[in-house]
């Protein structure tokens, strides 16, 4: 997902957006969700949450910055 379509997420749940990277927007909806906060940690790039709409930014840290 890019930067504006996360961006659209956020706003629909009433995040504001101010000056947050993708990866903290990431965050604050993870956790508005009742999620845990942690797209891009994954560790080597192991991640057992195979149904996360987040798992592809979070295992390509190069587009969550």
């Amino acid at each position: 997902m890019n930067l504006k379509q996360v961006s659209e997420i956020a706003k629909a749940k009433g995040i504001p957006l101010k000056k947050h990277s993708k990866t903290q927007l990431i965050h604050l909806i993870q956790h508005k969700e009742g999620n845990f906060p942690c797209v891009a940690s994954a560790t080597q790039g192991c991640c057992d949450q195979s149904e996360c709409q987040w798992r592809k930014d979070c295992l390509s840290p190069r587009s969550t910055h």
